[in-house]
């Protein structure tokens, strides 16, 4: 049981510094993801069943949707600055 304790340190603390030194987006929020399902597994093996299942609804579940729906609303915004800039330029 240790070892698998350690385990789950040992990935909680890779996510939280892979999360600050991704450069995509996506990866970021997908990091981020499974570092709120780490959390939770450490949450059941605390013995904590409602804080295990707050976050895995909330921290990795309703988190993860959100910060994706972010990141399609971004890339919708660059997108139509692309095509305007595009535009801009095909008049000059």
């Amino acid at each position: 049981m240790e070892i698998l304790n350690v385990i789950l340190l040992a990935v909680i603390v890779a996510c939280a510094v892979a999360v600050s030194l991704t450069r995509g987006l996506l990866s970021a929020v997908i990091v981020f993801m499974i570092q709120g399902l780490a959390m939770s597994v450490v949450w059941v093996l605390l013995q904590a069943p409602d804080l295990a299942i707050t976050e895995a609804a909330v921290g990795t579940g309703i988190s993860t949707v959100l910060m994706l729906a972010a990141l399609k609303k971004i890339q919708s915004v660059q997108r139509k600055e692309e095509r305007r800039d595009a535009g801009k330029q095909k008049e000059a």
